[in-house]
Parts: structure tokens; C-alpha cells; sequence
């Protein structure tokens, strides 16, 4: 029988939110069994908490949201994908803004402080969140597809395919023969070049900057806007490598970004309110399919 986990203490993360710009300190604390994860806005007050489940989600643009009463935390999917990755049931996460830190744009610094510590053991079974039925959730405008099926064991598998040529087709899948710490959390989101620039200029994403976004050149640009790019995030002689990527960081895997939306994926789905034991699939998957797919799991208790 597994037993249910928590961290052994406190771990604390400052950072600005990646939509949002705003700079936000965040405690991840230890929690009693049967906790499950919850965020406390703890500058709307002590009592101002938000549970980490699908039917709390209230915005699924960029990144996730979830809301209850007066708080929302956005951009909650990294550090539930790491509390799920490492193993983590129970866990309450203290936040005095509204959104996560974006860190470096993946799970790592999360694993780096936490993982090894260790964790502490509880008295409780963990809570395996079972399907009987193959639940799939279906976007067709975007081809998009979220299979959940019955399994002894969890296992998940995602494509992307953004037409890219830079990308191609990328698989990336997730079970118990593949360490989350070492191949998943640590891997980057990322941001076309000319959706980078877009957002920029209307106002969005006001925290991205080169330290925690891969980006990718689709289209041809010029040196000009390439060196406008420099300037915005104060990183002198960017510029376009020859396998498609702004050379502000070198890739941690060939399919990093596969692994990432799987990353996503893990957390988004941890919204089911536990650990899911089933065998997930995802095509072109984003928030939102993946959140409404939560939901299906959740509605089904």
C-alpha cells in the first residue's frame, strides 16, 4: 500500500508571474494527510484559500487559473506538476500575489530545493484516482484530443505538432520507467518569435524574458527586429541559430518542448484531485482541453 506523502518543511520561492509582471513571494508548506494542495492568497487573508481542483478552474488563457470567492492564482501548473512528480499528496502553498513566480519557466527550481530533502511519510493511503470508463475530450477547430482510459498503472504520452518546421512533430511520454526530476520538471516552456512579439506589444506576458522562455524562430526575420528583441530584454548580440531558436538558451533535450507541454499536462491533470492511475493521451493539448478533462474525471465521483 502506498501512503501518502508531504515535504518535510517549508520552501519558499520569489519571482515575477509571466503574464502578469507582478513579483510574488511563494511558500510551499508542509500539510496534514488528506490535505490534498491548496493555495492561500494570504494578502486577501488567513482564510482566503483555493483548492487545486478542476471545477475551481476560471481561466484557461495561457496558462491556468483557479478561483474561489474573492482569490485566484494563476499559472498554478509547474509547481502542481512537481508536487505530482515528486510524489507529493498533501501540501498547502502560500502566495502573496496572484500569480505563481515563473522561475525558470519549468519545474526545476522546485525539484533543486525540494527533492533532495526527502519527504515525509503519513499514516493515510494515497488517493488513486480511478476511471472505469475511457473518458476523451475532443477539440475539433484546434485538432486537439485528451484520451483517458482505464490502466493498473498511470502512464502519459503527448504529441505536438504546431505545423512548425523548427519543431516537426514531437512525442514525449511519462511512467514509472521515466524520472519526472530528471526528464520532465526540468524542462522550459516556450513562445514563437512572432507571438513573442505580439504579446509584448499589447501589453502581455509582462514577465517573460530570456531566462525562462525557449523561443523559436517559425518565420524570417530581420536583424532589426532580432536586435529590438536584445534591447527589450536587455541581453546584448541575440540572434537566430541555424536549427531555429533564439539563442538565449541552449535546449535541455531535442524534444524539450514536447516534455514541457507534458509537463503541463501532469499538473493540469492534477486537478483530478489526486493521482491518476490511467493511461493518458494527448494531441496537441493545451490548458484548456486539458483542464475540461479534469473536470470529466472530477464529474464522474
Amino acid at each position: 500500500m502506498q501512503l501518502q506523502h508531504t515535504l518535510k518543511k517549508s520552501y519558499s520561492f520569489e519571482g515575477k508571474g509571466l503574464h502578469t509582471g507582478r513579483v510574488a513571494k511563494m511558500t510551499i508548506n508542509p500539510a496534514p494527510a488528506d490535505t490534498g494542495i491548496r493555495f492561500r492568497r494570504t494578502d486577501i487573508g488567513e482564510d482566503a484559500y483555493v483548492p487545486a481542483l478542476a471545477e475551481n478552474v476560471s481561466s484557461t488563457a495561457r496558462s491556468t487559473t483557479i478561483s474561489c470567492g474573492d482569490a485566484s492564482v494563476m499559472t498554478i501548473e509547474h509547481v502542481l506538476s512537481a508536487l505530482t512528480g515528486m510524489g507529493v499528496d498533501n501540501a498547502l502553498i502560500d502566495i502573496d500575489n496572484v500569480e505563481v513566480p515563473i522561475l525558470d519557466g519549468s519545474a526545476k527550481p522546485y525539484i533543486d530545493a525540494i527533492w533532495a530533502e526527502g519527504f515525509e511519510e503519513q499514516d493515510r493511503p494515497r488517493k488513486y484516482i480511478e476511471i472505469s470508463d475511457t473518458i476523451e475530450i475532443r477539440n475539433d477547430k484546434k485538432g486537439s484530443v485528451v484520451r483517458i482510459e482505464p490502466a493498473d498503472e498511470f502512464s502519459y504520452n503527448v504529441q505536438i505538432d504546431f505545423n512548425s518546421r523548427v519543431l516537426g512533430v514531437q512525442n514525449a511520454g511519462w511512467d514509472r520507467s521515466v524520472s519526472f526530476v530528471e526528464e520532465i520538471g526540468t524542462c522550459r516552456t516556450f513562445v514563437f518569435f512572432h507571438e513573442l512579439e505580439f504579446l509584448f506589444n499589447n501589453n502581455l506576458v509582462k514577465g517573460g524574458d530570456v531566462d525562462n522562455a525557449i523561443v523559436i524562430v517559425e518565420h524570417p526575420v530581420t536583424d532589426t527586429q532580432v536586435e529590438n528583441m536584445s534591447r527589450l530584454f536587455n541581453v546584448p548580440a541575440l540572434k537566430v541559430r541555424e536549427d531555429g531558436y533564439l539563442s538565449n538558451l541552449v535546449l535541455r533535450f531535442p524534444n524539450e518542448c514536447a516534455r514541457h507541454k507534458l509537463l503541463d499536462l501532469i499538473g493540469d491533470l492534477r486537478l483530478c484531485g489526486g493521482f491518476l492511475k490511467a493511461k493518458v493521451t494527448a494531441e496537441k493539448s493545451g490548458h484548456g482541453i486539458n483542464t475540461t478533462a479534469a473536470k470529466a474525471v472530477r464529474n464522474l465521483k
